[in-house]
């Protein structure tokens, strides 16, 4: 037999009722023998297998490869963003449970920046009042707070297996843009309405170079980082985004 470790996240963390699941599962078995046998523990969990991904010691995975005793699987729910389209110590990679507010971009820009750069672009995301798209299976529980402010987000991430994406998509950065001082700071937790949840900071030579990076940084972010939110109201929540992608656009299948 074969014995796994499943994680849950988000929306499945909240429908299973706990964080981890042991499997035993017969040798040879896939990703996709897993997913079926934590069905079956916990069938509230059935909906959501179009929109799950999954990732094999901390690597996205395919559902038809096999897995080995002592894999830890985690399944990906949809991520925070959906999928619209060094030495020194770079890139700045953090995910912080500290609030931090609009001074981050100049605490960053003093970290990155030298004297050959003549471009400093950033970006800052923040905790506003209208709704976003909700995650696959959260329609109803959308529409109950249809209209209604959101008052806070609240955010959670594989974070060994997000830093691990962010310094990646740092490395595309410094391949498609020359730009090799990049920061990314995301938030973990409760952000109330109108505070900062992540921050991006690119510093070049040359402003156009400086804001392609910053641009391509944060949309990949949400779109393949494992970060995930949940809208909060006065009596609920909802959980928001789509599925992830596992690599850029172009290296879709």
């Amino acid at each position: 037999m074969t014995h796994v470790r499943v994680r849950l996240f988000a929306v499945q963390r909240e429908l299973a009722g706990r964080r981890l699941v042991d499997l035993e599962l017969p040798d040879g078995a896939s990703i996709e023998t897993a997913w079926l046998a934590l069905v079956v523990e916990h069938p509230a969990l059935a909906s959501g297998r179009t929109a799950v991904r999954f990732a094999r010691n901390g690597v996205y995975a395919d559902a038809a490869e096999t897995l080995a005793d002592g894999d830890e699987l985690a399944c990906i729910p949809p991520v925070s963003g959906g999928a619209d389209p060094v030495a020194g110590g770079l890139p700045i990679i953090e995910l912080r449970a500290e609030p931090f507010g609009l001074e981050v971009l100049a605490e960053l820009a003093e970290r990155l920046a030298t004297d050959a750069d003549g471009a400093i672009c950033s970006f800052i995301g923040r905790t506003r009042a209208t709704a976003g798209t909700p995650a696959p299976g959260q329609e109803a529980e959308a529409a109950r707070h249809a209209g209604r402010s959101v008052e806070g987000l609240d955010y959670e991430a594989h974070e060994a297996m997000a830093e691990q994406i962010l310094r990646t998509i740092a490395d595309e950065v410094r391949v498609r843009f020359s730009v090799d001082r990049l920061a990314i700071v995301h938030r973990l937790g409760l952000v109330p309405l109108g505070a900062v949840s992540v921050a991006v900071v690119a510093a070049g030579p040359h402003r156009d170079a400086a804001f392609e990076a910053a641009r391509y940084a944060i949309d990949e972010l949400k779109a393949r980082a494992p970060i995930w939110k949940a809208e909060r109201f006065a009596d609920g929540h909802v959980w928001i985004g789509s599925p992830a992608r596992s690599g850029p656009v172009e290296e879709e299948s």
